[in-house]
């Protein structure tokens, strides 16, 4: 395949969003803003949908407290028993992993990450079988705090 026939499908590879799911069972998207401000943009989009935000855990303070130094990173945890105690029925060991977490993270390279556990990782650890509406609801949700949270 010669170069200039490549740009076509690099141009188009270009313009998805910037979300992938790694081997870690995490589903990764670029934020637009800091990582302050993107957990400050998830936090208020999960309220404004019902969802009870838990707790806001800012790792890079806990650092400093101890005189450690931690580029930008927060973990925001959040849940609804709506959701969350249908998956539970399916596998009740699915509640390791819940309620659920988004991680924010600035890279060495000074980007920012929102990161998330994938439903189908989640599905894959616990065997749950026969919850395959469940598990697209909540990756449609999750999918849809993280797009407003980075964009």
């Amino acid at each position: 395949m010669k170069v200039w026939t490549r740009i076509p499908i690099l141009a188009a590879l270009l313009s998805l969003p910037l979300a992938a799911v790694g081997a870690d069972g995490m589903v990764t998207t670029q934020s637009n803003h800091s990582v302050a401000m993107t957990a400050d943009k998830l936090v208020s989009t999960l309220k404004s949908k019902g969802m009870t935000v838990m707790n806001r855990i800012n790792h890079t303070e806990g650092a400093s407290k101890v005189g450690l130094e931690l580029r930008p990173t927060e973990v925001v945890i959040f849940g609804n028993p709506k959701v969350g105690t249908p998956l539970m029925q399916c596998a009740q060991s699915v509640a390791i992993d819940l309620p659920q977490k988004a991680l924010i993270w600035e890279d060495s390279e000074g980007t920012v990450w929102l990161g998330y556990n994938d439903p189908e990782y989640l599905k894959q650890r616990h065997s749950i079988e026969g919850c395959e509406q469940v598990i697209e609801k909540i990756e449609g949700a999750l999918a849809g705090f993280a797009k407003a949270a980075t964009e």
